[in-house]
């Protein structure tokens, strides 16, 4: 079991959470302070989708990638950067226009969503390993499309994270390792609890936990109240933890949470345990991630 391990402190998503709470931050001043203020607080990872200061939407500028990277690392505090190369995958299911989705839709191609990898260079990025129902919402990321964009990965030089929504595509995150397109250790992450993905429980992440490669690094966090009992569950069992407002909004029920309350939360607990934090250097070092 790690007796030390990563805490990523993911701090705004791409959700449409700004309307539900005044913490989430929007602008990239606000995303890069959140990330800031995470790693004060302990987190070692600051993982990073950039939203449109205007709507507080989603958004897909490299430009505003770019204010929160330099921001961050302009700062005197370290903290990894791990940017989402999701980008657009949103599906919105339209009878009137079946093939071409409703309202809502946005489809980027893999080019278009390793872009803010490509041009600004972090340490990680994520890496959604299939297509998944979230909610009447189908998140599209079809094996060829993902195939390309591990390339893309691979060529920059930064580390992908593995996201697993479901069982099914843990087996093709494993075959992505097969064809050679993951250098190193490969780094798997277990998103549970998510409508309609994997559950959030401790026999679902033992589950996947015995079906990852030998040499892999795995991480998995929980949504909502869920949030740090899979912290906790994880940690125990030897993974990295995640915690932050991109998957939950609340420090105690009816009491709206700020990103750094919720690193804190998640280091007593992990002290509590006797596990330690990794600092982002050694993480660096650990893992094999690029020097910023």
């Amino acid at each position: 079991m790690n007796k030390k391990v990563m805490l990523t402190a993911a701090v705004t998503g791409a959700g449409d959470t700004t309307s539900k709470s005044s913490h989430v931050p929007v602008t990239p001043k606000e995303i890069a302070e959140a990330a800031i203020e995470s790693a004060k607080a302990g987190a070692t990872v600051a993982h990073i989708h950039a939203r449109d200061p205007e709507t507080g939407g989603i958004s897909h500028q490299v430009d505003h990638y770019r204010e929160i990277v330099d921001r961050i690392r302009e700062s005197e505090t370290d903290v990894i950067i791990n940017i989402t190369s999701g980008g657009g995958g949103d599906f919105i299911p339209s009878l009137d226009t079946p093939a071409a989705g409703g309202d809502g839709t946005d489809i980027q191609t893999p080019e278009q969503r390793h872009k803010p990898v490509g041009e600004l260079l972090p340490e990680m990025c994520t890496l959604d390993c299939g297509t998944t129902n979230f909610g009447n919402m189908i998140y599209m990321s079809p094996t060829d499309w993902l195939r390309e964009q591990a390339k893309l990965v691979q060529q920059s030089g930064v580390k992908p994270e593995l996201e697993c929504f479901d069982t099914g595509h843990l087996r093709f995150a494993n075959q992505l390792v097969k064809e050679g397109l993951i250098d190193g250790d490969p780094m798997l992450q277990f998103c549970l609890g998510i409508p309609w993905g994997a559950a959030a429980d401790v026999e679902t992440i033992q589950y996947l936990k015995s079906r990852l490669p030998e040499n892999a690094h795995w991480s998995a966090f929980g949504i909502g109240r869920m949030q740090l009992p899979i912290a906790e569950e994880t940690a125990n069992l030897g993974g990295n933890v995640r915690v932050g407002l991109e998957d939950n909004l609340y420090l105690e029920k009816g009491v709206f949470a700020r990103n750094d309350q919720l690193v804190e939360k998640a280091a007593n607990m992990l002290q509590a345990n006797n596990i330690e934090i990794l600092k982002p250097e050694e993480a660096r070092l650990q893992y094999g991630l690029r020097t910023p």
